[in-house]
C-alpha cells in the first residue's frame, strides 16, 4: 500500500478486484463486483430473447458526472488494451472481420443515438445507462456504461452481452473472452 498524489492509500488486498483509498480519515475499500447477469432494468438487454454471453461488473464511487462523462473516461482504453486491440485487429481483418482501423474516437460531451462513442455506434440512450453495439458475421455484441444512485454513492457498471451467429463467433470468443474480463475491470479501476 502507498500513498497517491490523490490524498489516499493505495494497493491492491485483494489481487482480483480490491483497492483501498483513505477518505475522510476511514479506509474505504472499493470492490469491483463481477455479476453473471446485467443489472435489473438495463436498457442493455432491452429486445434480446437469449444471449450466449452476459457479464457485468460494478463498482462504487462517490460521483456527479453525467453518463456521458463517466462513458468518456470508461473507454480511455490503457496502452496494454489498444495493444491487444491492434493485435486483435491484425489477426481477425485476415478473415473478414470488423477492425478498428481506421476509425478515429469519437469523444463528446453527448452521445446521441447514431453516433460513436470512442468506436461503438449508439444503440439506446437515457439520462443512465448508454448502450453501444456491433454486429460482425461471427458476433453481435452490446456493450453499456449504467450509473445507479445509492445511500453508499454511485453504482458505475460496464456491461457486455454477445449473442453468437454461428461457431466461428465461439471459436472468436473462447480465447478473447478472459482478455475482455481483464480490460473491464481495468477500465473500472482507472475511474477516478
Amino acid at each position: 500500500m502507498r500513498w497517491n498524489e490523490n490524498g489516499g492509500y493505495t494497493g491492491t488486498i485483494d489481487i482480483r478486484t480490491t483497492t483501498v483509498n483513505k477518505m475522510d480519515g476511514m479506509i474505504d475499500v472499493r470492490k469491483i463486483h463481477k455479476f453473471e447477469e446485467c443489472p435489473e432494468k438495463a436498457l442493455i438487454s432491452k429486445d434480446l430473447k437469449s444471449v450466449d454471453y452476459c457479464g457485468s461488473y460494478m463498482i462504487t464511487k462517490n460521483t456527479d458526472d453525467s453518463i456521458d462523462k463517466i462513458t468518456t473516461i470508461l473507454f480511455n482504453s490503457p496502452s496494454w488494451g489498444d495493444k491487444l486491440m491492434h493485435m486483435r485487429d491484425f489477426f481477425v481483418g485476415r478473415f473478414g472481420l470488423k477492425t478498428g482501423k481506421g476509425e478515429n474516437p469519437n469523444i463528446a460531451d453527448y452521445y446521441p443515438i447514431g453516433s460513436k462513442a470512442n468506436i461503438f455506434t449508439v444503440i439506446d440512450r437515457n439520462e443512465n445507462e448508454i448502450v453501444m453495439a456491433e454486429d460482425d458475421k461471427h458476433l453481435y455484441f452490446r456493450t453499456a456504461v449504467m450509473k445507479k444512485e445509492t445511500d453508499q454513492g454511485t453504482e458505475i457498471y460496464l456491461s457486455t452481452i454477445v449473442k453468437f451467429h454461428n461457431i466461428w463467433g465461439k471459436i472468436y470468443f473462447l480465447p478473447v473472452k478472459p482478455f475482455h474480463q481483464m480490460l473491464m475491470k481495468s477500465l473500472l479501476r482507472s475511474y477516478k
